[in-house]
């Protein structure tokens, strides 16, 4: 078992989704898809889902991974937390 494989409990590679919430802006699921781009070569179109809440003022897109590490994992939640427009990150 790798140092990695270790730090979770996570088998990796597994899928994975990533949820980021923020206002409602007609771009947020770009924002949050070019962010896991950065990390992820191979996302798909259909890995992405968006949900507005029940007053519409925030948005929620999950996008689902094919995760090879936790420090990819990590590295896409650092990202996602330090983007203005992201409120939260499950």
């Amino acid at each position: 078992m790798s140092e990695d494989n270790q730090e979770t409990l996570l088998e990796f590679p597994c899928e994975f989704a990533v949820k980021a919430m923020g206002e409602t802006t007609p771009d947020i699921d770009v924002v949050v898809v070019e962010i896991v781009r950065r990390h992820v070569e191979d996302l798909q179109e259909a890995a992405v889902r968006t949900k507005q809440s029940s007053g519409g003022k925030f948005t929620s897109v999950t996008v689902t991974i094919n995760a090879t590490s936790k420090a990819q994992l990590d590295a896409i939640y650092q990202d996602l937390s330090a983007h203005d427009a992201i409120k939260f990150v499950l």
